[in-house]
């Protein structure tokens, strides 16, 4: 019989979001060689698993404890995600003790490493997302197609990129697209009027996985203006689809892409993320450049390396 591996993920797959599919991959990468199944918590009414892998500190606290509490050590590997690593560790008391209670951690770029403890980072693993190589895409020479995906909250700062159009000149071909929902009235109001009034802006709301892969393959950039980000999946998503990014120079981001990537501008800064979306518009030279960089990452996000990475993570807290 099967090792039995639980996944505790808040994000189900309604939320269709980055943790969710994160989640969903790695219960594939483990059904090999576990019996795997993926909860939104765990409570303890179930048989008690061998191991637990739970995503998210402070949402999965309550899960964690209870596992913990019926197995008091060993078989217990938490994943951090953006708002573990960049808020929630730092001053919640629920996520901070998440950290304490796991036996070993996995964070999803090296920058993430950055923000632990001395006695943390000693348990800590860097796994790095990954996905399926697509096939270059025809693409629009009537527009300059860019895509922003995510659900409109305030930790992807979506209005950047929204109010970059404004700085753009008449005469530029650029389009921006929006894909995912607004996760609050205030998002799906501002996002509503701007789109009647902004008609280089198109909105989609939520699509399905595949559907957005192949919209993010059509494109010629992403665009990804977050706050924090424990490790994007649509960098990873966009690269491995061969389209460049475009990304604020925040810690999670340059985990993932490199300190030296062409394509990093200060967050928040609407001009600036323009002049940039318009330089690789116009400049074949600077496109290349983006092209190159996102090639030199690719390595990074390859499914062989990323299933090898977690199977480790778990074989390592069940021998615990």
């Amino acid at each position: 019989m099967k090792p039995r591996v639980v996944i505790v993920s808040p994000a189900n797959a309604r939320a269709n979001n980055g943790n969710w599919h994160t989640a969903a991959r790695w219960a594939r990468f483990l059904s090999h060689d576990y019996a795997v199944k993926i909860v939104e918590r765990w409570a303890g009414a179930d048989p008690l698993p061998d191991a637990m892998v739970a995503l998210h500190a402070r949402r999965s606290a309550e899960s964690i404890q209870q596992f913990r509490r019926l197995r008091p050590a060993g078989r217990l590997l938490l994943a951090l995600t953006g708002t573990d690593v960049y808020r929630d560790i730092h001053d919640d008391d629920a996520a901070r003790l998440s950290l304490a209670l796991a036996d070993r951690l996995v964070v999803l770029q090296p920058r993430a490493l950055d923000e632990l403890d001395a006695k943390s980072r000693i348990k800590a693993s860097v796994v790095y997302q990954s996905a399926s190589t697509l096939k270059p895409a025809v693409r629009s020479s009537r527009h300059f197609d860019i895509v922003q995906v995510g659900h409109l909250r305030h930790e992807k700062d979506p209005f950047t990129p929204i109010t970059a159009l404004r700085h753009l000149p008449a005469d530029s071909r650029i389009r921006l697209t929006q894909i995912g929902n607004a996760l609050d009235a205030h998002h799906a109001d501002a996002v509503a009027v701007v789109t009647r009034d902004e008609p280089r802006l198109r909105w989609l709301g939520a699509l399905s996985h595949a559907a957005t892969r192949q919209r993010i393959k059509r494109a010629h950039l992403l665009v990804i203006a977050s706050r924090m980000e424990g490790g994007a999946n649509v960098i990873v998503e966009a690269i491995t689809a061969g389209v460049p990014v475009l990304a604020s120079d925040i810690s999670g981001n340059i985990g993932m892409l490199g300190e030296h990537y062409p394509g990093l501008f200060p967050f928040g800064d609407a001009a600036a993320c323009a002049t940039m979306m318009r330089r690789a518009e116009t400049d074949a030279r600077f496109y290349d450049r983006l092209l190159r960089a996102c090639g030199q990452c690719a390595r990074h996000f390859v499914p062989e390396r990323e299933a090898s990475g977690i199977r480790s993570a778990v074989a390592r807290v069940i021998a615990l």
